[in-house]
């Protein structure tokens, strides 16, 4: 049920040996999710350092991986949630949910920036938990279930800021007890060789390595593979399939509070219309990435691939100076050719 990604073949037939030896090594790479993504990183990465000569430069690399790691960070919630054979249509407005409700509840309130930042984390967490409450309790189809949260937090956004605060954004927090060393966790910067990373750029990185290990070393990855791939085969083996799915839902829960906190202290102020659209974008990259729609299959270093594309993409064409307008179209050709990629992939992996 699990993918693991260095375990050895079986020993081939006798008499057989060579020739399973020689194609074993090919199919064994073709077998890895993410070899679509790879590949797809390969060639943007290259295409744009020639024709956008401007993108080699160490600052303009920094904020391709900013760009890439503000995507990446929810995508690995995002990935495992596609993994375990489930959608969420409201994490991008969710980030921005999470960012209102630290905003507002320490500026109205007069508290401490890091009160507003555990509330917001458990208000996050436990919109995750009620998507998959919701969706183990009726089984109704995760599209639906996350669609209608979407709407909902789309709606009480936009209409409790203006109520709260009379305007669409909240108010400026920067000069609040607390709001330094909470800057310095989420949306620090540190200097690299004269070159400014944000420091979003490292959790990103740690958050890829983390749910890895979990998915690919734990028997938490393996209950992940398993309800993503047939759940009712996998709760008679005893798999906890409800708790798990609870789980990935609060997973991107918890993914969305810290985009939020990064943007918050980022930004010192939010807009309450901002996050809608975003969610797509989560579900391309880990599209992208190698998880399957069905579920059942993927990779959270895939997902991280996918959103580096996206980063690269995204300022690749600024840095080329062509028009960003055609960005979408891109998005869409994007996802139409790593579908069929995955189904490529997939299909040479079955060949064993």
């Amino acid at each position: 049920m699990s993918q693991t990604l260095d375990a050895p073949l079986a020993p081939p037939p006798a008499g057989d040996r060579s020739r399973v030896g020689r194609r074993s090594p090919l199919r064994r790479f073709l077998g890895r999710p993410e070899v679509g993504s790879l590949i797809g990183a390969v060639v943007v990465i290259v295409f744009f350092f020639l024709t956008a000569p401007t993108i080699r430069h160490a600052d303009s690399i920094a904020t391709v991986l900013y760009g890439s790691a503000t995507l990446g960070v929810v995508t690995v919630g995002v990935s495992l949630l596609m993994i375990g054979g489930e959608f969420d249509l409201s994490a991008g407005v969710a980030v921005i949910t999470s960012s209102l409700t630290a905003s507002m509840f320490d500026y109205q309130l007069g508290t401490n920036v890091w009160v507003g930042v555990l509330v917001a984390l458990l208000f996050s967490v436990g919109i995750g938990a009620f998507n998959g409450w919701l969706l183990v309790r009726t089984g109704l189809p995760s599209f639906l279930v996350t669609l209608g949260t979407f709407l909902i937090l789309q709606g009480v956004n936009l209409a409790v800021t203006r109520l709260v605060t009379g305007n669409v954004a909240t108010n400026d927090i920067s000069d609040m007890a607390g709001f330094n060393s909470a800057k310095a966790m989420f949306a620090a910067t540190v200097d690299i060789g004269g070159t400014a990373v944000n420091v979003v750029v490292f959790w990103w990185i740690a958050f890829v390595a983390i749910s890895s290990w979990i998915l690919l070393r734990t028997k938490v990855g393996n209950w992940i593979f398993a309800v993503g791939g047939k759940k009712d085969s996998a709760r008679a083996v005893g798999v906890p399939v409800k708790q798990t799915k609870i789980g990935l839902f609060m997973a991107v829960g918890f993914v969305a509070w810290f985009v939020g906190m990064h943007q918050l202290f980022l930004f010192n102020t939010v807009q309450s219309g901002e996050g809608v659209g975003n969610e797509l974008l989560y579900i391309v990259a880990a599209v992208v990435g190698g998880c399957l729609l069905t579920g059942g299959y993927g990779s959270v270093t895939g997902g991280a691939i996918g959103a580096l594309i996206f980063g690269v993409v995204t300022q690749g064409v600024v840095y080329a100076g062509w028009n960003p307008d055609w960005f979408k179209a891109f998005v869409g050709v994007m996802l139409l050719l790593a579908t069929l990629v995955n189904m490529y992939v997939r299909f040479q992996a079955n060949r064993r």
